[in-house]
C-alpha cells in the first residue's frame, strides 16, 4: 500500500483540524542494542541514558568533542532496544559518528528508518483516536506488542510496522497529511529539529536543550561535556533558539541567511535550523543572539522585503 499525502491547507496562524495524521517522513530512528547498547549510548550523548525509564522518553544531543552538536534527538525504548529518533539527514552523519567508538562496545547501532512507521497525530480528538486504537496512553511512552506511542503534550507519534501504519490508516477514515503540519506544531513549542548542514556549529545551549531537560550536568563524562558543562557553569553562552514568524515571497531554505534591523540598516542576525513556508506565510526556528529584543525585525539576505519577528518561547531560558 502507497500513502496518499495531503498538503495542509489551513493558515500557519489556527489550530489545524481537530484531528490530523501526518506521515513523519521527514525523521528516522536508530536503534541500538546488544549487552553494553544503553551504556555506550550513557557514554556518548548529554542525556541521562541510564535513567531513562521505560515508560518515558527524553530529549539529547550527540556532540563531537568540542561539544558542538552533530545532531538533536529524542531517546526512549523500543522494545528490548533503545531508539534515538532525529532528522533523517542528521542521522546520516551521526549514525557513522556513533558507530566509530560502538566498535570498543557489546552494542549495535543500525539504521532503523527503513523498519518502522512514523505517524503523529495532533489536534483536540488524538487522545480519543489514540486511545481507541491502543488503550490508555497516559505515560510518556506507551510499548505496544510491535512499536511504541509518545505522547508530546497533547500531541502523539506513533511508531509502528509497516503493515499496522497502513491499516491504521486505511480504516482511519482521515487524511494523511505531509510533515510540515506536525513541523509547524513543532517549531511552535521550540523544538530544535537540527538538520545535516548545521552538524557541529552549535553546543547543545545554543539550541535551548537545557531547557528541555536534554542536558544531565551530574551523569558525569561524555563526548564534548567538559564544553557543555563550563558553558553552564561559566556561562559564555550568548546564542539561544527563537521562533519566529511572518512573511516571504520567495521560497525559505535551511541555507538562507537571516538579518536583523539595526539603526543605520541590517547586519547578518542567524541561521535557521527548522522552517515551514504556506504561500507566503513563514514560520522557523533559528540560533540568533540570545539578547535578541523580542520586538525584533529581520528579514532574508536574498529576500529583503520579508518580515519575520520572534513568538514568545513556551519555556523558559532563565530557569533552565
Amino acid at each position: 500500500m502507497t500513502f496518499t499525502v495531503s498538503q495542509p491547507q489551513w493558515s500557519l496562524d489556527s489550530q489545524g483540524p481537530a484531528l490530523g495524521l501526518c506521515l513523519l517522513n521527514h525523521l528516522g530512528l536508530i536503534r541500538i542494542s546488544g549487552e553494553q547498547g544503553r551504556s555506550f549510548i550513557h557514554g556518548q550523548v548529554t542525556a541521562d541514558i541510564s535513567s531513562l525509564a521505560n515508560d518515558a522518553w527524553c530529549w539529547g544531543a550527540h556532540c563531537d568533542p568540542k561539544g558542538r552538536m552533530l545532531a538533536s534527538f529524542r531517546a526512549f525504548s523500543l522494545g528490548d532496544a533503545l531508539a534515538l529518533m532525529m532528522p533523517r539527514s542528521a542521522l546520516e552523519i551521526d549514525l557513522p559518528q556513533l558507530k566509530k567508538y560502538a566498535v570498543f562496545s557489546k552494542a549495535e547501532l543500525v539504521d532503523a528508518s527503513g523498519d518502522w512507521t512514523l505517524l503523529g497525530v495532533m489536534g483536540s480528538e488524538a487522545k480519543a483516536f489514540v486511545e481507541a486504537k491502543f488503550g490508555p496512553c497516559d505515560a510518556a511512552l506507551t510499548a505496544l506488542e510491535q512499536g511504541a506511542v509518545i505522547r508530546d503534550k497533547a500531541r502523539y507519534i506513533l511508531v509502528l510496522p509497516k503493515a499496522d501504519a497502513e491499516a491504521l490508516m486505511a480504516g482511519s477514515g482521515q487524511p494523511l497529511y505531509d510533515a510540515s503540519a506536525w513541523q509547524a506544531l513543532e517549531i511552535r513549542d521550540g523544538y530544535p529539529n537540527l538538520a545535516a548542514n548545521h552538524a557541529n556549529e552549535y553546543i547543545p545551549q545554543m539550541c535551548n536543550l537545557q531547557a528541555l531537560d536534554g542536558i544531565s550536568f551530574t551523569k558525569g563524562c561524555y563526548m564534548g561535556q567538559e564544553t557543555v558543562a563550563r558553558t553552564h557553569y561559566r556561562g559564555g553562552n550568548k546564542r539561544a533558539l527563537y521562533v519566529l514568524s511572518g512573511t516571504a515571497a520567495t521560497k525559505v531554505r535551511l541555507e538562507s541567511t537571516l538579518e536583523i534591523a539595526v539603526e543605520g540598516g541590517h547586519r547578518k542576525a542567524g541561521n535557521i535550523i527548522e522552517v515551514v513556508q504556506r504561500d507566503n506565510q513563514v514560520l522557523l526556528t533559528a540560533v540568533l543572539a540570545n539578547d535578541t529584543p523580542a520586538d525584533a525585525l529581520l528579514r532574508l539576505a536574498d529576500d529583503l522585503g520579508a518580515e519575520l519577528r520572534p513568538l514568545p518561547l513556551p519555556y523558559s531560558l532563565e530557569q533552565a
